[in-house]
């Protein structure tokens, strides 16, 4: 096989008919590839978009240099629902954390700030998918299992074949009609089990501006994250 000059993170091989490249948000490729296609041809795909990787790898690598690691002081912004709520540390709190127009952070809860904000998260992301999950199941009259919370960095939402739906805890941090686009993406998928025209007509009955936010998501997903 003719030497790579683009390093390949994984390959993925599914039932799919297409080649996808992916590229991260640390700047590594992923590929998503039928089962039957060979590692020759697939280098061969690669190579022939490696200006397109190349560019993607440095817009990721350019947005991380940007992104500095949360430090949890006092008026540091945190994203929910979209927008930018400025953090205060409080000494006389209960709760660990809670959301009054900005973020309160109790003092005694600082050594453990990460994980409080991440279930604080996790709890909310739960009760407004579960919220949205159900408004769009009603519309198009489709029944799930369960509805499951994650900690993927890489999928914002699943469906599996037993019909429960999976989204990362991350989504709540993206702006509403985001957030509604992944629910309406996945549940599609209990009807329509690949990417195909019928797929695509099915999300756009429910949202018409569907690519809107999938481009939101492709331009700014990096941000969603502590």
């Amino acid at each position: 096989m003719k030497p790579m000059d683009v390093q390949i993170e994984k390959i993925i091989r599914t039932k799919r008919k297409t080649v996808a490249l992916y590229v991260t948000d640390d700047a590594k490729l992923i590929i998503r590839a039928p089962f039957n296609l060979d590692d020759e041809t697939i280098a061969e795909i690669v190579s022939k978009h490696r200006r397109w990787v190349e560019k993607k790898q440095k817009e990721a690598s350019t947005r991380n240099q940007k992104l500095s690691p949360k430090e949890f002081v006092n008026g540091e912004g945190f994203l929910y629902l979209g927008r930018y709520y400025k953090l205060n540390i409080v000494e006389d709190q209960s709760e660990p954390l809670k959301l009054e127009g900005a973020f309160y952070l109790s003092r005694y809860a600082l050594p453990h700030a990460q994980e409080v904000f991440i279930q604080w998260y996790k709890d909310k992301a739960f009760e407004k998918i579960s919220e949205r999950v159900d408004l769009y199941a009603k519309k198009r009259g489709l029944k799930y299992n369960k509805i499951n919370i994650t900690n993927a960095q890489k999928r914002w939402g699943s469906c599996s074949s037993k019909g429960n739906l999976n989204f990362s805890w991350r989504l709540i941090m993206a702006p509403l009609p985001v957030l509604d686009y992944v629910v309406i993406h996945e549940l599609v998928h209990l009807e329509e089990r690949n990417h195909g025209k019928f797929f695509w007509d099915k999300v756009k009955m429910l949202m018409p501006d569907h690519k809107k936010q999938r481009d939101w998501l492709k331009r700014n997903g990096y941000l969603l994250k502590l």
